[in-house]
């Protein structure tokens, strides 16, 4: 299909969500990807991303033809993005790169030191040269060890010079104006947003504690700092105190997402600080001002929850991802601080005994694809690494028994309710937390709460204002309850991708504390397609699968092509403080995994099921007892 058919296509639901919900508020949907690498992170250039930097991947995003980094090939995304956020690893920003192309300045150097940059000059070309830059990359992963003891020992490596390269600073400071001036020029208010941003990669001990750190400045003010990273403390804390003092200094808003908290051994959302010390006041308050959401899907697997700490959720086995990024393997563990579902209902149990909630999260999705190419789409992924992209390489992992290529998932997808395409505007969507998750579909949704909702506000138009005026959307807390009142009600309203599979279902996750002050979770399928019926145990039978192994397609003959319901909570406590989120399934489709074994013409074992139900995940609404 003709891609801009393809864009005025999917820009039609926006417009008919906004008309069935209210088109009084002008607010509108904008799909974008918060979490992507460059040829400038090193990560991406050790694993064969020499050549593609931040232009490449404005103009992929924009839906312009080009050129894959690793096979060469002439690539485009199926339906272009509304929004992108170029966020290269600080640490060593284009460092790597540059000793690759231009060589280490060693006239500053004393003999020994210019050798020693010299010997890891040449390591670096000859592993790049010969595609095992892989090797590089593994080699200065951390080894596994408790996180709290390798924070204390990085710490305090990073007065010393580490490794055999010299510092360069200079080359780290223009990499960043390079990637700022780039962004500054595809930035098209009311057309294309390129938001401005970086990563922060702090992994002690291989305990995943990553941000993406965005802002809403332009390069003139974002070149007055240089970006914080793991090389300026591996505590989260310290990132936010700069954050403080840097918008203070510059005027700069700042906006922090944690990432891949399913690989972070418990605690990117653990109860105590990594230092160690208990949650003060104050470190909630710094935390809840600058983490206002957190990506709960993206290729790294899906951070949603665990089997093992959902049992009860047949769904709760999803894109998992038992891999950590460290030198050698060691089993994973799921941890309850490791998913944004326990992490939701650990929130309420610190509010509980702090009287703040440091885990009051919006959710979005986005890839962290390290191609310079945002795409989430299963019947066009291009892979995590370049390494990956094609199927010969699929099989091979970072480590023995690591993660793999066929693991890797063609996820996910921010989905952001804002007045205007602008970085303004969209920043502060992020921050009020009107925003959603997809694994890569543009499925459109819509998420109020109140507690005076009827049928009739599904129908007719000015939902929105209606529903905001007594209630609120997705991202928000309910009103205090009226006396007397039952059950707080819901409004979900969603479509389908219009060029994508039918959905299956819409359920809402609610998780509260009971009476003891214990935190429980359960899922409510509230509307679904079909004739079926809950069994005995009160779960609803599969409406079936209709893809095809032979030649990876699908039929859109089962499912619903919208869904608009109303539900009240009929389990409420008003003395039990609860959120409650959306989760969406579609029909089952094609995987990528699945896409390549056809092309293949060979059986090959992915170690993945050739299926998968993609979902959308929104931001919660939370009740607050009083």
């Amino acid at each position: 299909m003709n891609m801009r058919i393809r864009k005025s296509l999917v820009c039609l639901v926006a417009p008919m969500l906004v008309a069935t919900a209210g088109a009084n508020d002008g607010k509108q949907l904008l799909w974008g990807d918060t979490h992507l690498h460059t040829t400038y992170s090193s990560d991406a250039f050790a694993n064969n991303n020499l050549l593609a930097d931040p232009e490449t991947a404005y103009r992929y995003a924009s839906g312009l033809p080009t050129i894959h980094p690793y096979h060469r090939a002439s690539v485009r995304i199926e339906t272009p993005l509304d929004f992108l956020v170029v966020s290269d690893h600080a640490e060593f920003l284009g460092v790597i790169r540059h000793v690759y192309f231009d060589g280490v300045d060693t006239s500053e150097l004393g003999i020994l030191d210019a050798a020693k940059a010299k010997l890891a000059q040449w390591i670096l070309r000859r592993a790049i040269d010969s595609r095992d830059g892989r090797k590089l990359f593994v080699d200065v992963l951390p080894a596994p060890e408790d996180p709290r003891k390798a924070a204390v020992e990085t710490l305090a490596g990073l007065d010393g010079n580490v490794g055999w390269l010299p510092p360069m600073p200079q080359v780290e400071v223009d990499t960043w104006n390079r990637i700022t001036d780039i962004a500054e020029r595809y930035n098209k208010p009311g057309e294309f947003t390129a938001m401005i941003g970086w990563e922060w990669s702090s992994i002690p001990g291989g305990a995943n504690l990553h941000r993406v750190v965005l802002t809403d400045v332009g390069a003139s003010v974002a070149q007055q700092f240089q970006p914080f990273g793991l090389d300026d403390s591996p505590y989260p804390e310290d990132l936010w105190a700069w954050l403080e003092k840097t918008s203070a200094a510059t005027g700069a808003d700042f906006l922090a997402i944690p990432h891949n908290s399913n690989i972070s051994k418990g605690f990117m959302f653990d109860t105590k600080t990594l230092r160690g010390a208990g949650f003060t006041p104050e470190y909630v308050a710094l935390r809840a001002k600058w983490e206002r959401i957190a990506e709960i899907t993206q290729i790294k697997g899906d951070s949603e929850t665990h089997p093992d700490l959902s049992p009860d959720d047949e769904f709760a086995d999803f894109e998992t991802y038992p891999f950590y990024i460290q030198r050698e393997n060691s089993e994973y563990v799921a941890a309850v601080g490791d998913y944004l579902r326990p992490a939701l209902m650990r929130g309420l149990e610190l509010e509980q005994q702090l009287g703040q909630n440091p885990y009051q999260l919006g959710l979005i999705g986005s890839t962290d694809a390290h191609t310079s190419l945002p795409s989430a789409e299963e019947d066009n992924f291009h892979g995590k690494l370049a390494t990956d992209s094609i199927p010969e390489n699929k099989d091979s992992g970072w480590t023995e028994d690591g993660a793999y290529g066929w693991g890797m998932s063609a996820s996910g997808l921010a989905a952001v309710w804002a007045r205007e395409n602008t970085r303004e505007s969209i920043l502060a969507a992020m921050q009020r937390r009107e925003v959603y998750a997809t694994t890569g579909p543009r499925i459109g949704v819509q998420f109020f709460g109140g507690w005076g909702f009827t049928e009739e506000d599904l129908t007719g138009e000015g939902l929105y204002a209606r529903a905001t005026a007594s209630g609120v959307p997705m991202g928000g807390e309910l009103p205090a309850q009226p006396a007397p009142a039952a059950g707080p009600v819901f409004i979900v309203q969603a479509m389908k991708d219009p060029l994508g599979a039918n959905l299956d279902r819409v359920q809402i996750v609610k998780g509260w504390l009971d009476d003891q002050g214990v935190s429980r979770e359960k899922v409510f399928d509230i509307a679904w397609a079909g004739d079926r019926e809950r069994d005995a145990d009160g779960r609803l039978p599969d409406l079936g699968n209709t893809v095809n192994l032979a030649n990876a397609s699908y039929a859109n003959t089962i499912g619903e092509a919208q869904f608009s319901a109303l539900w009240q909570d009929p389990e409420f406590r008003p003395g039990q403080s609860a959120f409650y989120y959306v989760r969406i399934l579609q029909i089952p489709t094609p995987r990528h995994s699945l896409y390549d074994v056809v092309a293949l013409n060979v059986d090959v074992d992915t170690r993945r099921p050739d299926s998968i139900q993609e979902r959308a995940y929104t931001s919660p609404i939370w009740y607050q007892s009083r």
